[in-house]
C-alpha cells in the first residue's frame, strides 16, 4: 500500500512568486522567509515522495461567489498554472496522479463527504507557489492531487470538518494499492486580513500556538468556530484550515517536526512553513 511520509505546510502569498522570478531570495526583506526552506528541501531529498496531495483554496479560477463548493478534488492528468499576475510568470504544467485522485474521490463519497469532482482544473498561487518553494527546480518532480477547501465564501466548513476530511484523505491514501510515497500539503495563512477596517491585522500569539499545536495537540484549533477563527486570525487567516486538513491526514500515525519557520511580515501577512515526518 502507499505510504504517507509526512506533511508540509506553507504560506502562499502571491508576491512570493514575483520574488522568485526576480531572484530576491537573499534580499533583506525576503531572506527571513526563504531561509525556512533549505532544511525541508534536504529532508524531502531524503524521503523522496512521489506524490503530493495538496489542500489549498481557489482564488476565483475555478469557483467564484456564485458557485463555491465546500470541497473539490482534482482528477486531471495535468494542471496548468493560471495565476492572476502576481506570481511566477510561466511554469510547466503540474502532472496529476489520476489513479490516486479517483481513489480519494471514491473513498470520500463512500464516507459521506459530498465533494465536487474536477476532471479539468486550473491552479493558482495557492497550489503552485508552495510546490515551487519546496521543489525549486524548473519542473515539479512529484505527481499531484489538488483538493480545494472553501475559505472564501460563507458558509465555510468548520475547522473540525476540515480536520475530518483530512483524516478521510489520509485513510484513502493508506488504502491505495500502490508502492508510491505520498506527502500531504496544506497551504495558506497564517494570520492576515487584506481588506476592511482590520486590514493589516496579525495575531502572532495565536499563530505560534497554532504551529505548536501541529505536533502537541493537532485538534487544538478545531475547538473554534469559523467566526472565531476569523476574529482571531483575520478574514484570510482562516486559510489555516488547509493546514488542519493536512494534519488530519497524518493523524493515524505519530509525527515529529522536521523544521518550522515563522516570519512577520510579507505583504501584510504572517508567514509560516513547516514539515512533519510520520514515525
Amino acid at each position: 500500500m502507499a505510504h504517507i511520509v509526512g506533511g508540509l505546510a506553507a504560506s502562499h502569498i502571491p508576491s512570493i512568486g514575483g520574488a522568485i522570478a526576480k531572484g530576491l531570495q537573499q534580499d533583506a526583506y525576503w531572506k527571513p522567509f526563504f531561509d525556512g526552506f533549505p532544511p525541508i528541501r534536504d529532508w524531502l531529498g531524503q524521503v523522496k515522495p512521489d506524490v503530493a496531495v495538496v489542500f489549498y483554496n481557489d482564488h476565483g479560477l475555478n469557483f467564484f461567489l456564485d458557485k463555491m463548493p465546500t470541497f473539490a478534488v482534482g482528477a486531471a492528468s495535468s494542471y496548468q498554472n493560471a495565476d492572476e499576475g502576481w506570481g511566477i510568470p510561466t511554469l510547466p504544467a503540474f502532472k496529476g496522479c489520476v489513479d490516486l485522485s479517483w481513489h480519494i474521490i471514491d473513498h470520500l463519497i463512500e464516507h459521506e463527504f459530498d465533494i465536487v469532482t474536477c476532471q479539468e482544473m486550473l491552479v493558482d498561487h495557492a497550489f503552485t507557489l508552495p510546490l515551487k518553494l519546496f521543489w525549486p527546480q524548473n519542473e515539479c518532480p512529484v505527481l499531484t492531487v489538488p483538493i480545494c477547501i472553501n475559505t472564501v465564501q460563507f458558509p465555510m466548513p468548520s475547522a473540525a470538518r476540515c480536520y475530518r476530511i483530512g483524516q478521510a484523505v489520509g485513510a484513502a491514501i493508506s488504502s491505495w494499492d500502490s508502492a508510491l510515497k505520498v506527502v500531504v500539503m496544506g497551504t495558506g495563512g497564517l494570520s492576515h486580513q487584506l481588506d476592511g477596517p482590520r486590514a493589516g491585522f496579525i495575531n502572532k500569539a495565536f499563530d505560534l500556538e497554532f504551529i505548536d499545536s501541529m505536533t502537541r495537540d493537532p485538534e487544538w484549533a478545531t475547538r473554534y468556530s469559523i467566526y472565531e477563527l476569523v476574529e482571531k486570525t483575520g478574514t484570510q487567516g482562516v486559510e489555516l484550515v488547509n493546514w488542519l486538513a493536512m494534519r488530519g491526514a497524518l493523524s493515524a500515525q505519530g509525527v515529529r517536526q522536521v523544521h518550522s519557520n515563522y516570519h512577520i511580515q510579507i505583504s501584510n501577512t504572517a508567514t509560516g512553513v513547516m514539515a512533519l515526518e510520520t514515525v
